[in-house]
């Protein structure tokens, strides 16, 4: 008879839950922006600002790490900042943010293990500390619209490596909708289609609608 007490759970098969990760925002500035050549960097920008609006509506802890924003890369990226008013950034030398004491003791005070990521560029400054986070036994989610490479290959070769070495692809909505989990939970109900609404383009304009001929409690 088959014993599902033997399974032995893969990384990235437990779903997030607002206590069980933290998200990781990696240089997410101006000169990283300019380099940015896989996808709309507008759309990169809306993806990044609501993805940390939903660990905020979650309460998930965050940490933010920028590069040599003095002398190269430029501030955090303005709108991000503004949903972090407080939040410590750490700025780096190292291109990979696992090799930065600061960032990795940050990580650590967060107490999880499932890590979800963007940044820029998704082939450096997401890959690297992925891998590293990988081989030290974290679980890793790439969410890869509110990341950007320097090209459409330069990106998808990344996200390509990361998947291979153990870590899951998403997207800033999924990450959403995976802690809000189910529409009853109306605590952050009004939070998450509120955020919908404001990000998430035509998915939000069919909230809209939803709730103009429904009702305001229309689920999203």
């Amino acid at each position: 008879m088959f014993d599902i007490t033997q399974v032995t759970a893969t990384p990235g098969s437990g779903l997030l839950t607002p206590d069980n990760c933290a998200v990781l925002f990696v240089d997410h500035q101006p000169q990283m922006f300019f380099g940015t050549g896989s996808g709309d960097r507008t759309s990169i920008i809306n993806a990044t600002v609501g993805l940390a609006k939903a660990a905020r509506i979650f309460d998930v802890p965050v940490v933010l790490s920028t590069v040599a924003a003095e002398s190269f890369s430029g501030p955090i990226l303005p709108q991000l900042a503004d949903v972090y008013p407080d939040q410590k950034i750490t700025d780096r030398t190292t291109m990979n943010a696992w090799e930065d004491e600061a960032f990795v003791e940050a990580v650590k005070a967060t107490g999880r293990r499932k890590l979800v990521i963007a940044g820029l560029w998704t082939e450096i400054c997401v890959a690297l500390p992925t891998l590293s986070a990988l081989e030290q036994g974290y679980e890793v989610y790439v969410v890869t619209d509110a990341s950007g490479g320097v090209s459409p290959e330069a990106h998808e070769n990344a996200v390509q490596r990361m998947v291979q070495a153990g870590a899951v692809p998403m997207t800033w909505v999924q990450v959403l909708l995976e802690l809000q989990r189910d529409w009853a939970r109306a605590e952050t109900y009004v939070a998450t289609t509120d955020l919908v609404k404001e990000h998430a383009g035509a998915y939000g304009l069919g909230v809209v609608y939803a709730q103009a001929v429904i009702g305001a409690h229309a689920a999203g």
